[in-house]
Order: C-alpha cells, then structure tokens, then sequence
C-alpha cells in the first residue's frame, strides 16, 4: 500500500491513519501530531480508486457498501501492517487507529472482523461497516467516537448503533457528539486528544 511512516521520538506507540474519501496519506499527519507528538505515524493511502478519489473500501452507492470488497480490503491492511511493522521495527501490540469518515468505517470492520488490533482507536464520523453481528471480542480496546448531530452522511442512529454493538463487543467506548455536520472540527480533534491521553 502507498503510505507514509514518520518514526516518532517513543517507538513503544505507534498511530495508523486512514483518511476520507478522496483524501491521501498526508491529510491526517497534522491531526495525528496534534494528539500524540512523540508516537510512531503509519498513513495509508485507500488502494480504491471511486471517480479520483482515494477510499479504502468499494462503496455500491452512499451509504452503501460492498461488504464483500470490505473484508478483502480488512484482510489486505492486516497483512500490510504485519509487513511494515517488520520494516520499520514498531510493534504490532501498540497499534492506535485514526481515521475519518471512509477511513473511520475501514478501522471500525477491522475491529469487527479482527478484533483488537488497535487498542486504541479515534473513529471521527463513522457508520456501521457491516450488517454481521461481529464475533470478535473488544475487551482490551478503548474506542472515542465523534459524530456531528447534523451530519448529512452519517445518521447519528447509525452511529449510536455502532457505540452499541462496540461496547457489546467488550471495547470502553466514549461517544462526544457535536451540533455540527460531517467536517472534522478542531473541538473534535481537541477532544479525541484529551481522551487519548487519559487512556493509558
């Protein structure tokens, strides 16, 4: 996968961003340094290509997703990760994911799929991945979510159906909601921040 790793001052921490759609590797850096300055950066670039746009998963229309392309692609980034964490030496048991919309649902069906890959995971506008009730256990993941309460793409049913079935799951998840829409805000990063580091 195209990526971009910036080796951080403390190797024991690495993040793994994954952007929105039409996005690319470098759109989340900034927010990444925002929330943990000294931690490994790992940033995917979606290897699906909709009109020019980078995404990480085939979509059948808006809010519609081809699940079966989703586990494929689940499936393709667990082994990418194994083979970077070879190559750039960090380990696979501190693993955080960051993602946005696209990039958000693609780390929520790891943890449906895979379990606690992450341990910690930052969901900012996510939906519910897939229709399957997951098999996999959460018990060792923390998981923030922020959701705009006016988000034109993403019910905030849909994600409090996703809260549901991740603390089913065993994750401690924080939900923050926000009277905005489907942009990530500098509140929301703020948030996801301050959470991030009480978690440990």
């Amino acid at each position: 996968m195209k990526h971009k790793f910036i080796k951080g001052t403390d190797n024991t921490r690495t993040l793994v961003l994954f952007h929105g759609t039409g996005g690319n590797e470098n759109d989340l850096i900034p927010v990444a340094q925002m929330i943990d300055s000294e931690a490994n950066i790992l940033s995917l670039r979606g290897n699906v290509n909709e009109n020019g746009m980078n995404r990480f998963f085939r979509r059948i229309q808006e809010g519609v997703f081809d699940e079966e392309d989703i586990r494929y692609r689940a499936r393709e980034i667990i082994e990418f990760l194994e083979t970077a964490a070879e190559e750039y030496g960090f380990s696979l048991n501190a693993l955080a994911g960051l993602g946005y919309s696209n990039g958000a649902n693609i780390i929520a069906a790891i943890h449906y799929l895979y379990g606690s890959v992450f341990t910690k995971s930052i969901l900012f506008h996510p939906m519910v991945p897939l229709k399957e009730t997951p098999a996999s256990k959460l018990q060792e993941t923390s998981i923030y979510i922020g959701a705009g309460e006016n988000d034109p793409i993403v019910p905030l049913n849909n994600t409090l159906a996703l809260e549901k079935t991740l603390s089913e799951m065993g994750a401690d998840v924080s939900l923050h909601t926000y009277k905005r829409g489907h942009s990530l805000t500098q509140e929301e990063v703020q948030d996801a921040s301050s959470w991030y580091h009480q978690t440990f």
